[in-house]
């Protein structure tokens, strides 16, 4: 047992690689160790207010925070890789709004910047946000479109949220504590305990650790070499590039007819635009990512496929009756199955329900 142990670590960690593998693939580790790892020189701060770690209590905290996120080395590589496509983009457009570069590290902590992530509570995309804290920020949450998983308008909206926080707290630390627990509960707790000092107060324990470990994320991807992660720009994934292009869509539209328009995958769309649910983008006006390069004669070419689809295609709604089912409305409209749970984003474990809308493409 104890063998089999011994050499999880060395395969996992790094070490002298496998009998019989390539001596290239693999390197021998050589990180600090985690004692030395949280012996942390002052000064520290987040967004310019000071973190006083003269306080044993408050750099014990810290420690935890930090020796936590370094055992789960794994986790701290796709931090330093997608920060390298995602943070370019957040911190041009934290400095053009005037707020501190540090609140990017909030990311880190809320998503791992994973725009698809969700909590138990509901909280979707980048920044984490609820779908009525989110619609009060300006952004489209619906069945056809949900802008918290998109990397600009969340953004946007979450530096809104840090300046109304910062305007009724006057401490980015504060905010950052609001953020987590939100406003109203963090005031009552600001005149129950007469202190507006983040470090002083008494908070939920999630709160009460958050600061820390954006703390630990700042320390970590500031210096990354310190704590041995020592990744090459090859190693790093590449910054996300991409044309920006705006569609009017008199109707629900394929997908598939943008991929094609910009000589791409179906996939390759839908990363780009996380915030689009399903497979048809919804009637309106959208500003879609398309790869970077194909933005040349794109409308062009989608004003062709989608007139030619438009002409094979003719979308009618059917609205649902008494004793309907999804089997006998396809058999009924002679269209797949798959494809009318697909158009319409149905749950087959949900029942529809008289007076219910379905679309159906009709060929």
């Amino acid at each position: 047992m104890l063998k089999a142990v011994l050499l999880f670590f060395v395969v996992f960690f790094g070490g002298t690689p496998a009998r019989g593998e390539p001596q290239a693939t693999l390197q021998p580790s050589d990180f600090p160790s985690l004692v030395s790892s949280v012996r942390i020189a002052a000064p520290v701060d987040f967004c310019g207010e000071p973190v006083p770690l003269d306080n044993r209590e408050i750099r014990e905290r810290l420690e935890k925070e930090l020796l936590l996120s370094l055992w789960n080395r794994p986790q701290v590589i796709l931090w330093i890789k997608r920060s390298n496509r995602f943070f370019p983009h957040i911190e041009k457009m934290l400095k053009k709004t005037q707020v501190p570069d540090d609140l990017k590290y909030v990311a880190i902590i809320e998503s791992a910047l994973r725009p698809h992530v969700g909590s138990r509570k509901g909280a979707i995309g980048f920044w984490q946000f609820m779908k009525h804290t989110g619609r009060k920020y300006g952004l489209i949450v619906n069945n056809n479109l949900d802008q918290r998983r998109n990397l600009f308008t969340s953004t946007s909206a979450a530096i809104r949220y840090f300046k109304d926080l910062y305007a009724m707290l006057g401490s980015w630390t504060l905010s950052a504590a609001a953020y987590n627990m939100g406003e109203g509960g963090l005031q009552s707790e600001v005149l129950a305990q007469r202190t507006n000092q983040y470090y002083q107060l008494y908070l939920p324990l999630e709160t009460q650790r958050y600061v820390f470990r954006i703390l630990a994320a700042k320390l970590i991807l500031s210096d990354p070499e310190k704590y041995g992660f020592r990744l090459t720009k090859n190693d790093l994934y590449p910054p996300l590039e991409f044309d920006r292009t705006q569609l009017e869509c008199s109707q629900l539209t394929p997908i598939l007819i943008v991929a094609e328009a910009a000589k791409a995958s179906f996939k390759v769309i839908k990363d780009l635009n996380p915030e689009i649910r399903g497979h048809y983008i919804s009637k309106g006006s959208h500003s879609i990512l398309i790869p970077k390069g194909s933005a040349k004669g794109f409308q062009s070419r989608y004003n062709k496929f989608l007139k030619q689809w438009l002409a094979k295609n003719k979308q009618h709604v059917y609205v649902v009756k008494e004793g309907d089912n999804l089997s006998a409305i396809a058999d009924r409209f002679n269209v797949p199955l798959p494809l009318l749970i697909i158009l319409n984003r149905l749950d087959l474990n949900k029942p529809i329900h008289p007076g219910d809308h379905l679309i159906i493409n009709l060929d």
